[in-house]
Order: structure tokens, then sequence, then C-alpha cells
């Protein structure tokens, strides 16, 4: 049976959550799947998309603001011709403006903290932001346990933020 990976995908954010592997221990479909879900159009820090390829069949998982990055992930992985069959399990977050004030009050609160400037100015932020009727999800990679840390702890200082669950991954633990 062949190995599953499951990788987290967001903004043009390409971070690894489960292990940060190399692109060579990548297979050829899970490096095409990856790129073509990074260069999605309107792709945010706000969205989360993970995959898992078994064979050639591919599961499309996470939540996302718009309606349009559900089906425009399963349209662009259904061109790559290893694939056959997807399973697209992707949420559609529900439309609210105060879970839209809230991802933009998190995001503030994380990117503008000391520890995070230079993720800030990444092209692809390692950390999702993910928001859903007020309770919020970190998603992503950072470099170590304390800015998991700090993360969760100015994520949940955000005015309107009902829980904050954590999921970030460190690289080196």
């Amino acid at each position: 049976m062949k190995h599953i990976r499951t990788y987290l995908l967001a903004l043009t954010t390409v971070a690894l959550t489960l292990a940060p592997l190399s692109a060579a221990e990548l297979s050829r479909t899970e490096r095409q799947v990856r790129h073509e879900i990074v260069m999605l159009p309107y792709l945010s820090v706000f969205d989360n998309i993970e995959f898992r390829v078994d064979g050639d069949k591919v599961t499309l998982m996470g939540q996302v603001t718009r309606p349009t990055l559900k089906s425009g992930a399963e349209r662009v992985v259904e061109n790559i011709e290893t694939v056959r069959t997807i399973d697209n399990q992707i949420e559609v977050l529900p439309v609210s403006p105060n879970d839209d004030r809230v991802r933009q009050a998190v995001a503030r609160a994380v990117y503008y903290h000391p520890s995070f400037t230079r993720y800030s100015f990444q092209a692809i932020p390692p950390i999702r932001i993910i928001v859903k009727n007020g309770d919020v999800a970190l998603e992503g990679v950072v470099a170590t346990k304390f800015e998991k840390n700090v993360a969760g702890i100015q994520a949940n200082g955000v005015s309107g933020v009902f829980s904050v669950m954590n999921n970030l991954q460190v690289e080196k633990e």
C-alpha cells in the first residue's frame, strides 16, 4: 500500500503541517497537486486547503472562505494526468461580517507581533487563520514552540474570539 501524506496549503502557502519534507520526498502527483492548489487565485491566509494522495485518488479537505475556491481546487486537480478520482471534502465557511472582522483582527494581532515580522514579509505566510462563528483555528508551520504559543496568545486576545484551536506545527521539535 502506498504511503499517505497530508499537506496543508493556504494563501499561496505551501507550509507542510505534518512534517517539513523536501521536494525530493514528495511524489510527482503530490508536487503537482501542491503546485496547482498554491496557484489558485484568491487563495488567502484565511483559507486552509489540505490534500491526501493515495495512488490515483486525491482527497481535498480543509476550509475556504469562497465557494469558488472549493470548486476551483477540484477543477485544477482533476486536470492532473495521474489523478483519476477526487473526493472534495472542503468546507465553505459561512458568510459572516463578524467573522470577517475577527479574521482581520487576528491577522493583525499575529502578523504585527515582533515575533512574526519575518513571516509577514513572506510571499507565502506560514500561519493560516480559519474563523467559523467566532471560533479561530490556527493552521500551518512555525519555527519554534515559542512562536506557536505566542500566535495562540495573540489570537486569543482579540475581541470577539470565542475560542482558539492552535493547530500550528513546529518545524524543529
